[in-house]
């Protein structure tokens, strides 16, 4: 695990530069004994799953929109957490990062490092609340802008 500085891309890391490297983990006493690897860098996040049929699938960080945390009580005694993602990403648009150590600095460094990889591509997140089917001018049909 690297010591990640407050802002990443300011603070001159390339795509390449590896954050975190972590494994899933067996949720009895937090042992490293899978196939699952989870590579997390400035500009996105790897997947790398199987031993006999490996798969490696990638998630772009400014497409992560929301991070949320969870532990179980047998996750907090052994000190892991499964972090899910939720992206706009095709192929895995929940990103689950089972039974890894140092949830809650992975989460943070995830919100916050998806955010400003949005900022740094001017992308822009927004939700539709259903405000295109208002009826103005009250002839009962909706006014279209």
């Amino acid at each position: 695990m690297a010591d990640v500085n407050q802002n990443s891309f300011a603070a001159g890391l390339n795509d390449d530069t590896v954050i975190f490297k972590e494994r899933k983990r067996w949720l009895f006493f937090g042992l490293p004994w899978t196939f699952t690897k989870y590579t997390i860098k400035p500009a996105f996040i790897t997947l790398n799953q199987g031993f006999f049929n490996s798969m490696e699938d990638d998630c772009y960080m400014y497409k992560i929109q929301d991070v949320k945390m969870n532990r179980s009580l047998l996750e907090k005694m052994f000190g892991l957490s499964t972090i899910v993602c939720y992206s706009g990403d095709v192929t895995n648009p929940e990103l689950i990062l089972k039974h890894i150590r140092h949830g809650q600095e992975i989460k943070n460094y995830i919100l916050k490092t998806s955010e400003e990889a949005r900022i740094k591509r001017r992308t822009i997140h927004t939700q539709d609340i259903g405000a295109h089917n208002i009826d103005l001018d009250g002839d009962g049909m909706p006014d279209n802008f």
